[in-house]
């Protein structure tokens, strides 16, 4: 399992607090607007920009929020320049980070991800030296509780996954992330809800981690998530169920 579907497994059994819906709106419309800005305010003919909207669905973002993202995108309405800036470096144990971020202060977001690097006994690296390691991918993620596995085998194969895997308390569908939308739309016309539903990069290959250096690269990328201008964090490692039960009250 990538370190980026551990992360959002992790992070669905803790749940998501109130207190930090603000800081999930706040991200989902900072893509909203570059993505409207870059690709216009049809979300028929931008696809990025119908991937964002989705994703403020599924948050519960009220509708009027999103239309108000969209025409800061283009222009209609007065609002914050954000560029695109991403951050490579590694964490403890050889951990290959990549942070990809949307910032209105491009030395601000480089010194608090220098930081965050170094609190957590990691460092920043050059651009292109981990990046290689990382491909895009559609990932969704259904509880077992949802569906019936073959049910689920039917629609990822039918609409063009790559690789379907049975992990702990969930399915996990990988796919070409063209082929995302077809695959969500199946799951949902199946009466199924999903629990993520995203293009993400996924590591070509991953680290093991034992116990004392998981707490802190989980810590790691914890706090890089926490920051306003992170949009997403991928990291390449591999922790053990097992580990996870162990440590789960330290992170």
């Amino acid at each position: 399992m990538s370190g980026h579907s551990k992360w959002s497994t992790i992070k669905r059994k803790k749940g998501k607090a109130d207190a930090e819906r603000g800081k999930i709106f706040t991200k989902l419309i900072k893509e909203i607007v570059v993505a409207a800005r870059e690709g216009g305010g049809d979300a028929d003919t931008n696809p990025r920009l119908r991937t964002a909207i989705q994703a403020a669905r599924d948050a519960n973002m009220p509708a009027a929020n999103m239309d108000k993202a969209i025409q800061r995108g283009t222009g209609e309405l007065p609002g914050v320049v954000y560029e695109a800036a991403t951050f490579e470096g590694y964490a403890l144990g050889g951990v290959a980070v990549l942070v990809e971020s949307l910032t209105d202060n491009r030395n601000r977001t480089t010194a608090d991800v220098r930081h965050i690097f170094t609190k957590y006994g990691g460092h920043l690296g050059e651009p292109g030296s981990v990046s290689y390691m990382f491909e895009s991918k559609g990932l969704v993620i259904i509880d077992q509780s949802a569906a019936e596995e073959d049910k689920v085998y039917e629609i990822a194969l039918e609409n063009g996954a790559e690789d379907i895997k049975s992990e702990d308390d969930h399915f996990e569908v990988i796919c070409p992330p063209e082929a995302l939308e077809g695959i969500r739309d199946g799951i949902l016309a199946a009466g199924i809800e999903y629990q993520v539903a995203e293009v993400s990069l996924h590591p070509k290959t991953t680290v093991g981690l034992e116990s004392d250096k998981a707490v802190k690269v989980l810590k790691l990328v914890a706090a890089l998530e926490d920051n306003d201008d992170v949009q997403r964090v991928s990291a390449n490692f591999d922790i053990t169920n097992e580990i996870l039960r162990e440590i789960e009250d330290q992170i």
